[in-house]
């Protein structure tokens, strides 16, 4: 529910706070007054077009600021906040603020948060509903119809929407399985050949680094074998250095014993020829590690040759040949096992087009059913509002099998017959300004208890009608504001003695500056008020006894 605008600087209004309550609320004034300032005002807020002819002359901004009571947690507004990750701190109002420069440059902001004006629309529709004779949206769109059918029918399109996602999911796995076996089939011969030669040639993953480093161990045992020879031949050979020492050694033992000194050297001796001989053997150790087969690194540098190249023919790396392999032989595998596939994805699809036919043929009849009971109501609103000889009528119609959509196969539209052998057409081709407003105020009333907006608007929806006419839009209204809260903007006085609350919109001048002012009467303005709605300028005596009458009856 609205509770509050705030205006600043839009075109004649300076400076306004409106404050509003449930029930109905009337706003009246002379033709001119600002009235529908009042209303570009609020659909500013609501994510309507930011035009800079809004603000008011000399000054650098307008803005707009609306709050409404915190939406309940299953409200359509609350899951658009939770969507967008707007935050609502529990019992705090929710607040839609838009600024509009001089420049033409906009902002938007939902609980101080920025946001964008297509969010403002799709938040504002969730809102508040504003109706009038020139309205293109809500009852007048019949993209909406079928969704207001369903809400006022209760019919349940949850089964259609789930049966409808079953059939698509069916479907496009079809399109792909049947894409991927024409795709394999193209190209068999080619995939044949392919996945032969990989399972020739038995690529390994990780098999290039294990070549590669097997390669280089023995091409450096290949640059290290002459050196290792050269250097065993002078370490072991029959002059080598280690045959040198040990004949050395012998020679020093046998005189070792003439001279203290030489005890010492023979020990340094037979040390020098024990690490001598580990090196011998190291060296031996080596050589046997470093030892190569000629014929293995030719195997292995021909295998690496050919992994790179194969790789290179498939643009892959060569640890992917493995799995490239694979998939090329699946792909094979799909051409021999895909008609089989295929045919059961086929069936698959019509049993899941069948359970979506069965679906939304029972959410037709549903929808027939609601029409029917939706047609009866509205009807029984058309005689008091003068227009009972209109036809109405919510045409339930098939779509063709391209257009189903999760919503069903059902095209639904309002349409009505003014005269009688007229025949139906859509309400807004064929009914008058006057009518327009009527036939929108019976379907609202005949709609009203089946959801929607929490806060409706009427602008001038009585505008020439009057007498028993006005008074039954009156009394509808007044049936509405009992489960919304409604705003109508009336040039009627049995209208506006309906009203729980009455605000008078008024235009003043100082000579040089306009304003535009909103004043919330008392019972006493109110009747006032209500006289000259019905006598004019000049209120007399007979006209607020008539008010008086009014709003007694109200």
């Amino acid at each position: 529910m609205l509770t509050s605008l705030a205006i600043r600087n839009v075109v004649l209004i300076e400076a306004l706070d409106l404050e509003f309550g449930a029930g109905l609320s009337v706003l009246t004034g002379e033709t001119g007054a600002g009235k529908s300032i009042l209303l570009d005002s609020l659909g500013l807020a609501l994510g309507a077009r930011a035009d800079s002819g809004l603000v008011r002359a000399g000054e650098h901004q307008a803005s707009v600021i609306a709050a409404f009571n915190p939406p309940a947690p299953d409200h359509p507004a609350a899951a658009l906040l939770a969507e967008n990750g707007i935050d609502m701190e529990p019992g705090e109002p929710l607040l839609i603020r838009r600024m509009v420069k001089a420049d033409g440059g906009s902002r938007a902001f939902i609980n101080d948060q920025p946001c964008s004006a297509a969010l403002l629309r799709d938040l504002g529709a969730s809102l508040v509903e504003i109706h009038g004779q020139h309205d293109d949206r809500g009852l007048l769109n019949p993209r909406g119809h079928r969704a207001m059918l369903d809400t006022y029918g209760r019919c349940d399109a949850a089964a259609v929407a789930k049966a409808h996602a079953d059939w698509r999911a069916a479907a496009n796995a079809l399109s792909q399985a049947c894409e991927t076996v024409d795709s394999a089939a193209r190209d068999r011969d080619y995939l044949t050949h392919a996945v032969e030669e990989l399972r020739a040639f038995a690529p390994q993953p990780g098999e290039e680094a294990t070549l590669a480093e097997e390669r280089a161990a023995m091409q450096r045992g290949a640059r290290l074998t002459d050196d290792l020879a050269t250097i065993n031949e002078c370490l072991t050979g029959s002059d080598g250095g280690l045959a040198l020492l040990r004949q050395a050694a012998r020679r020093l033992d046998r005189i070792a014993g003439e001279e203290p000194l030489l005890a010492a050297v023979l020990e340094s001796l037979d040390r020098a020829v024990v690490e001598a001989g580990e090196a011998e053997d190291r060296l031996a150790e080596a050589a046997e590690a470093l030892s190569f087969d000629p014929a293995r690194l030719d195997a292995i540098e021909t295998r690496l040759f050919d992994l790179r190249g194969l790789a290179r023919k498939h643009q892959v790396q060569p640890d992917d040949l493995a799995a490239l392999r694979d998939d090329m032989a699946e792909k094979l595998a799909a051409i021999e096992v895909g008609e089989e596939h295929i045919a059961a994805l086929e069936k698959a699809v019509v049993a899941k087009a069948d359970a979506y036919r069965s679906a939304a043929q029972a959410l037709s009849a549903e929808r027939q059913l609601a029409a029917g009971r939706l047609d009866a109501a509205v009807v029984g609103e058309l005689a008091p509002l003068k227009l009972d000889a209109a036809r109405f009528r919510t045409v339930v119609a098939p779509l063709d099998e391209g257009q189903w959509s999760a919503q069903g196969m059902d095209r639904v539209e309002f349409e009505i017959s003014t005269n009688p052998g007229a025949p139906f057409a859509p309400l807004a081709k064929i009914a008058s300004g006057g009518e327009l407003s009527r036939f929108i105020l019976a379907l609202k009333v005949a709609l009203a208890e089946r959801g929607g907006a929490d806060t409706l608007i009427f602008d001038e929806i009585d505008r020439g009608v009057g007498g028993a006419v006005a008074d039954a839009i009156g009394e509808r209204l007044s049936r509405l504001a009992q489960s919304n809260q409604i705003l109508v903007v009336t040039h009627s006085p049995q209208v506006a003695a309906r009203g729980a609350g009455h605000m008078l919109i008024a235009k003043s001048s100082n000579g040089t500056v306009t304003r535009t002012g909103v004043h919330a009467l008392d019972d006493t303005e109110r009747r006032e008020e209500i006289a000259r709605m019905l006598s004019g300028a000049e209120i007399t005596a007979e006209a607020r006894a008539q008010a008086e009458r009014l709003l007694e009856r109200a």
